[in-house]
């Protein structure tokens, strides 16, 4: 029995009967004795723990109420059958949990029941009958949910098997895991045998199987993969799929969905298998996870890039396990302040400890901080640049997109970025185009839109080369490729990224600098962004910026489409963006400006010579309205082989409906200006209360490199990539 063992037999708990005898080599495989005890008689004593505790002993309570049903797989996600076996697998973890915690037998009864139920079906199930474009499941229409059913119920298994008659535990043991192992291993050896998400959840399955069947092989297989090399399997994926820095290759919506059978098996390898030292691997990379995937937030909600679902929070299962896991390991304080955000646990020791320890007040605030987060398994392949305008989760944060591909999950976006402000997503990303689990959309599945629309270039805020998508839409083409980061650096004068793009489009390089600006009186930092584009030939360049707010203001005239609405093109996003006017502005009133919630945004764009300007919405050619209706303008320039966008975001002033008041409507930018001069790109923004900012960005990013520029008169001199110069008041 390994020193994790749950606890043994004569404890009482809560008052309750004491639990039967265990039988030798059936024991619970996962927590410690001494700390289910604390479990025990604790369980009441932390407002978060006996929230959780009456959480899921009301669920269980429901589904006992219920009754055992378990019916013959038939709908894709969202219909009844699905969501079923889901509340099943909810249900037999959360008795499991119930049964060691309050000692009551009607939990594990119910545990047993719904298993040995599973024990008649499964062994007459084939392949899933809505199965469609994925690996088929038996229990769900694709294998990967078949997994996630696996994860929880054997963790709900592990905790009653000890009690079960030596018939009952053979039936489970040899008609629900053992095949439902087989079948995600060796069953599905081109999904096992991979380096993806789908395969870190078939490998945690199968492990955990492994560990509470006690079958070696199982875990082995796990572990290393079928042929058990260590080219496959759980250690791969670990050493595989992380950056150094703990960035997923995915992104933050799967890095949030991955981190559950990532960090559960740790902890039952953990448990059984201390020498292998799991948390301290790859220089203790899952514990940085944890903290990256928090560090990959605004205000709770995950950066949506990648296919993504916009609303998916810390607030999920994975992180609530996270946190816990994470919070145990390290003792990191600012963990409990996560916890207290999420507002749940979960009901084991490490919970536990998170609620005793919250309670005790030893929270401390999380360090959201601008930070580069390296990608790929060396660090090599680009990253993201997190700015953020202060510590707390609701500051300013601007991020760069300057990462890999992301395998198939990915999007076709290089040097794209997105900015949240004033508790807001204001320049935005689409995600994904998914209806999660919506039975009359696809199952939940991924729409078509995700491919014609969602992945394509122009659905991002980046640059798009003669309307064509990065790498011609071709992802495994783009996963071996990646920005170059040039520059990042976060000093209080601003926080300033530059990357380098080569070959997302033929005979294309595109350089792009993003400053984050504080300059004081405004409300929230500027946003500058500097994007210089140089061709073998002429091309039709496009920058699209997708917004969220309505417009109040636009600078320069329009030729508006009142009475019709053209769609902007035929393929690659293009079919679906409506063109509701067209502009071209000049170079002193190439402005917009919308309000979003209380504040006012103006975005000005010094366009190169010949630009248009198209004011459009997605949503076209979309005949069962799966895409959302949002805004978007791209800046155009046709004909050129090399072109130079230099714009300006400027948040300003409020509107206060309640008190019917408005301040600060129009900008205070009062003129924006850009040179090209020597070795450097110098851009100046004037105030109207006179005051002025320069930025000097040098071509090279040479650290100790010296530049000098000479703008309107003034000589700027400076050192390394990038400097800032004030001007008027207090300088």
């Amino acid at each position: 029995m390994t020193r994790f063992a749950f606890l043994l037999a004569g404890t009482c708990l809560l008052g309750a009967p004491a639990i039967a005898q265990t039988v030798p080599g059936a024991q619970p495989t996962l927590f410690r004795a001494s700390e289910m005890a604390a479990a025990a008689t604790e369980a009441t004593a932390y407002p978060l723990f006996a929230a959780e505790l009456k959480r899921v002993r009301r669920e269980v309570d429901k589904a006992i109420k219920a009754g055992v049903v378990v019916p013959q797989p038939r709908d894709p996600g969202g219909g009844y059958t699905h969501e079923q076996h889901k509340r099943n697998y909810t249900a037999i973890y959360g008795a499991g949990l119930l049964f060691r915690i309050t000692g009551e037998q009607r939990y594990a009864d119910f545990a047993k029941a719904e298993l040995l139920e599973y024990a008649r079906l499964y062994p007459t199930l084939g392949n899933h009958p809505a199965a469609s474009d994925q690996r088929p499941g038996r229990l769900f229409w694709q294998s990967l949910n078949d997994a996630v059913w696996a994860v929880y119920a054997v963790q709900g298994y592990d905790a009653i098997r000890d009690t079960l008659s030596a018939d009952d535990r053979a039936t489970i043991d040899d008609k629900v895991f053992r095949p439902m192992a087989t079948f995600l291993s060796a069953g599905q050896a081109e999904e096992f045998d991979q380096i993806h998400n789908h395969a870190t959840w078939a490998c945690a399955a199968v492990g955990m199987i492994g560990y509470t069947l006690r079958d070696a092989g199982f875990v082995e297989v796990a572990l290393k993969g079928l042929k058990r090399d260590g080219k496959f399997g759980f250690l791969a994926q670990i050493d595989q799929l992380f950056s150094p820095d703990g960035y997923y290759v995915e992104g933050p919506y799967y890095q949030r969905y991955a981190m559950l059978p990532f960090v559960l098996f740790a902890r039952f390898i953990a448990a059984n298998q201390p020498e292998l030292k799991i948390f301290q691997h790859r220089d203790g990379v899952l514990l940085k996870a944890i903290r990256t995937s928090i560090q990959t937030t605004y205000d709770g909600y995950f950066f949506p890039f990648n296919d993504a679902m916009p609303d998916k929070s810390l607030k999920t299962d994975e992180l609530y396990q996270s946190v816990a896991i994470g919070y145990e390991a390290t003792r990191d304080p600012a963990l409990l302040s996560i916890a207290k955000w999420q507002g749940r646990t979960v009901l084991t020791p490490d919970g536990l400890m998170v609620a005793r320890d919250l309670a005790a007040g030893k929270a401390q605030p999380f360090p959201f901080a601008s930070q580069f987060l390296r990608d790929g398994p060396r660090g090599d392949m680009g990253g993201l640049a997190i700015m953020r305008s202060g510590p707390a989760d609701t500051d300013q944060v601007l991020v760069a997109k300057n990462s890999a591909m992301g395998m198939g999950h990915g999007h076709f976006d290089k040097l794209h970025w997105i900015l949240y402000d004033n508790g807001h997503a204001i320049v935005t990303d689409y995600g994904a185009a998914r209806f999660l689990n919506v039975e009359s959309k696809d199952g939940g599945r991924y729409l078509k839109e995700n491919e014609s629309w969602a992945k394509q270039t122009v659905a991002h805020n980046t640059l798009v080369v003669n309307e064509t998508s990065n790498f011609g839409g071709k992802w495994r083409v783009g996963d071996k490729l990646a920005p170059k980061q040039l520059f990042w650096a976060s000093t209080p004068q601003a926080t300033v990224s530059t990357a380098e793009m080569t070959d997302a489009y033929p005979g294309v390089r595109y350089r792009r600098t993003l400053v984050q600006l504080p300059v004081d009186g405004i409300e929230s930092p500027m946003i500058v962004d500097l994007l210089d584009v140089t061709g073998d030939k002429p091309a039709t360049y496009d920058l699209p910026l997708h917004y969220a707010g309505q417009i109040t203001a636009i600078g320069f005239p329009l030729q508006s489409n009142a009475a019709e609405r053209p769609v902007l093109g035929k393929a690659n996003g293009y079919q679906h963006i409506w063109v509701d006017a067209t502009g071209a502005p000049g170079p002193e009133n190439g402005a917009v400006t919308w309000i979003n919630d209380n504040r006012f945004y103006t975005y000005r764009m010094i366009a190169p010579a010949g630009a248009s300007v198209i004011l459009g919405e997605s949503g076209a050619n979309d005949p069962r309205f799966n895409l959302r209706r949002e805004p978007l303008l791209i800046e155009r320039v046709s004909g050129a082989a090399s072109a130079r966008f230099v714009n300006l975001l400027e948040p300003h002033g409020n509107y206060d409906a309640g008190e019917e008041k408005t301040t600060a409507s129009n900008s205070r930018v009062k003129g924006f200006t850009h040179v090209r001069t020597g070795d450097a790109d110098v851009i100046t923004i004037k105030l109207a209360d006179g005051r002025g900012v320069t930025l000097a960005i040098a071509f090279s990013a040479d650290a100790g490199a010296v530049h000098s520029a000479t703008v309107d008169g003034r000589k700027l001199d400076w050192k390394g990539h990038f400097s800032r110069f004030d001007t008027g008041k207090g300088n």
